[in-house]
């Protein structure tokens, strides 16, 4: 399989502390790789260090055939991002919105337009193509922040706790989306604190206190740690941490 990530002992120091301490991993071509720790573990520095925004202090690593050191802009080009914090521009419409991230991503004018339909579509949203993104429910919100974040068909989709705050429906709605999306070749890099979605990807690395301390399937995972779910799973491993801060 084609790997579209790869992190060989791949480090970020600020000082004395280090951050993210070697880790090695690598991501296959529309994998759903989830990317799980305690706050303080460190996911968030490495998660910047695989965007392009955060150069590291030592290792190697490259994403969608990019290197992180010489190439972060590239990096920028080929990843599609969405923060747990809504990030969409709540005074401009659905369609505005679209529209404007559209330009952003180098996207043709007639290929916006094309875009546009089909998410308004995908996303039931007839209709409502005027209204301020302010007005939508948050699970509305997260589901088209998404949809916009791939709308240029990015090699990696980087999803930062996407589901927070949203209720259970809407998470598994939101999950329809990401494995849509994974059919069609994008992979997915998600962290998340909702163990019940780590089962839900094809594998799971946990990190603790900036090392990754296991990675695997979640069967695997919840087999070698006789466990019965991955909340098991990571209470097991996040209970030996350190770090409280990330």
């Amino acid at each position: 399989m084609e790997k579209v990530i790869t992190a060989k002992d791949l480090t970020k120091k600020f000082g004395d502390f280090t951050a993210v301490d070697k880790i090695n991993f690598d991501v296959e071509k529309g994998e759903i790789f989830g990317f799980l720790g305690a706050n303080g573990a460190g996911k968030t520095t490495a998660m910047r260090m695989l965007c392009g925004l955060l150069l590291p202090t030592s290792g190697q690593a490259t994403v969608a055939g990019f290197d992180v050191y010489k190439q972060n802009e590239k990096i920028k080009q080929n990843i599609g991002y969405m923060s747990q914090k809504f990030s969409l521009y709540e005074d401009l419409t659905i369609t505005e919105n679209i529209r404007f991230y559209g330009g952003i991503y180098g996207l043709s004018n007639d290929r916006i337009k094309e875009k546009t339909a089909q998410l308004i579509k995908l996303l039931h949203l007839e209709g409502q193509e005027k209204t301020l993104v302010k007005a939508l429910p948050l699970g509305w919100k997260q589901k088209l922040a998404f949809s916009i974040a791939i709308v240029h068909e990015p090699a990696i989709v980087f999803l930062d706790e996407p589901t927070g705050g949203v209720d259970p429906i809407t998470r598994r709605e939101f999950w329809g989306l990401i494995y849509e999306a994974s059919a069609r070749g994008i992979t997915i890099f998600v962290t998340t604190h909702y163990m019940d979605e780590a089962e839900y990807c094809n594998r799971v690395s946990i990190m603790v206190d900036g090392r990754i301390d296991a990675l695997d399937t979640p069967a695997n995972l919840m087999k070698n740690h006789s466990a019965s779910s991955m909340d098991e799973v990571f209470l097991h491993l996040a209970r030996k941490a350190v770090r409280t801060g990330d």
